[in-house]
């Protein structure tokens, strides 16, 4: 991405964010309290992930998990009934609101990882690490089942790292490659449809 791109896009996240901070900043508190009384812990969580450039930030998330800590593959096993509505419909991202705000992330982009993902890409690969994370983006829309699909693996672990993340960086290398504003709309729009 040019750096004049770079600009357009974060200029659009800003803006997008400033608008929408009203509207959601309710619903947001809303559903962190019924978190927090739904899981007897803070509703609203962070934890670390790797952004742009490889530098880790910590990405803000409601909460849905009755403890702390899951194994791939097996995160409905501790999911509240709540956990999962919010889950089903990315409700539990509303917060990631005020990463984009903060500016460690954007609305579209790669989809932040724990560290040993991203963070361990070499040689042409990195190229993914040269954009913010996103709320959303081409590989999240592919995947948006990967739960169940890492569900249904014997080895859920292997199988995200071998297959999954594999393909990943390929949809989000070309992501990066080929960006245009008109795309990241486009994902954002496919984003509202499959979340409602």
């Amino acid at each position: 991405m040019s750096s004049k791109q770079v600009l357009v896009k974060r200029l659009f996240d800003l803006f997008f964010g400033v608008f929408l901070f009203p509207f959601l900043i309710m619903p947001i508190v809303l559903l962190m309290l019924l978190a927090t009384i739904d899981t007897g812990q803070w509703g609203v969580f962070s934890q670390l992930r790797i952004g742009q450039f490889g530098k880790p930030f910590k990405i803000y998330k409601i909460r849905t998990l009755k403890q702390e800590g899951h194994r791939l593959g097996h995160l409905d096993a501790s999911a509240t009934r709540f956990g999962k509505f919010l889950r089903c419909h990315k409700l539990d991202e509303l917060p990631q609101l005020f990463n984009v705000l903060k500016g460690d992330m954007s609305f579209v982009g790669p989809r932040p990882d724990l560290a040993g993902f991203a963070d361990r890409l070499e040689g042409e690969d990195r190229i993914v690490l040269n954009v913010k994370p996103g709320i959303t983006g081409p590989a999240t829309l592919k995947y948006k089942d990967e739960e169940l699909i890492l569900a249904q693996q014997v080895d859920p672990e292997n199988y995200n790292r071998t297959i999954i993340w594999v393909d990943k960086v390929e949809i989000n290398k070309k992501y990066v490659r080929n960006w245009r504003f008109s795309v990241d709309l486009l994902f954002i729009l496919k984003s509202i449809k499959n979340a409602s």
